[in-house]
């Protein structure tokens, strides 16, 4: 890979993550329902940010968790031939049944890692909503999904990839777009 540009800075994300929290805030008439899982692992660390910023706009606590989607893959026969372990991050912090469940991933693309989410979720209760939250929609949708929530949107070629890399403490990211 080749590095093009930067997309977003460290500050373009706080910035990104603090609008979406509002927004959720704004959706969910508060957050007294909403619970907030980062898909791993690209969601993650954007998750805690926005479960930290809904606890600081709305001033109480919101259920933060980590959906691990790799057994719901359409690619799953392709990667157990490839030899990548199966592994289980899930982590719900409640029963997800009759929440408003934010689901947060880094960037969206053709849709599958969403819908693979989705059906990851529901082998946990039946939520009364799902939203999904990303930093990055760059286009190319293969299924008819779309975020409720956007950092930035980022129209880009297939020949490109873009990441949110961290730093070594895991606490400066960015966006980069990468030529293939």
């Amino acid at each position: 890979m080749k590095f093009k540009s930067r997309l977003m800075t460290a500050q373009d994300i706080v910035r990104a993550l603090k609008r979406i929290s509002h927004q959720i805030t704004e959706r969910n008439d508060g957050v007294k329902d909403v619970v907030v899982l980062g898909i791993a692992k690209g969601g993650i660390p954007l998750a805690k940010q926005i479960a930290a910023n809904l606890r600081e706009i709305e001033g109480t606590e919101v259920p933060f968790g980590i959906l691990d989607i790799s057994r719901h893959r359409d690619d799953l026969a392709l990667r157990e031939e490839n030899g990548v372990p199966e592994t289980s991050l899930t982590s719900l912090p409640c029963d997800i049944s009759g929440k408003n469940v934010v689901l947060v991933d880094d960037v969206l693309y053709t849709g599958r890692t969403a819908r693979a989410a989705m059906d990851a979720l529901s082998d946990h209760g039946r939520a009364a909503t799902i939203q999904l939250a990303v930093l990055i929609d760059r286009g190319h949708r293969e299924l008819p999904i779309r975020a409720d929530y956007v950092g930035k949107n980022v129209p880009s070629s297939h020949t490109e990839t873009i990441r949110v890399d961290l730093d070594e403490e895991s606490r400066l990211p960015a966006v980069d777009i990468y030529d293939l």
